[in-house]
């Protein structure tokens, strides 16, 4: 599965999984680059899920006040 096509909870659990290998001391440190870019780029992914979840919940917010109108 590519980080795109992640959901925001699957994204979130494999930011966590790679938190628990890093603070437990069981990664590496040659891994740990690597890592911390995964991490990064799953951030992304959860933060543009979150930004399209705003911008589509202040939407349906106009839809709804516009049709109160």
């Amino acid at each position: 599965m590519t980080k795109k096509s992640m959901s925001y909870s699957e994204a979130v659990t494999s930011i966590e999984e790679l938190l628990q290998l890093i603070e437990t001391g069981e990664l590496d440190v040659d891994d740990l680059a690597e890592k911390v870019k995964q991490a990064s780029e799953l951030l992304k992914v959860c933060k543009g899920k979150l930004f399209s979840t705003e911008k589509e919940i202040e939407k349906i917010l106009k839809e709804m006040e516009d049709n109160e109108k």
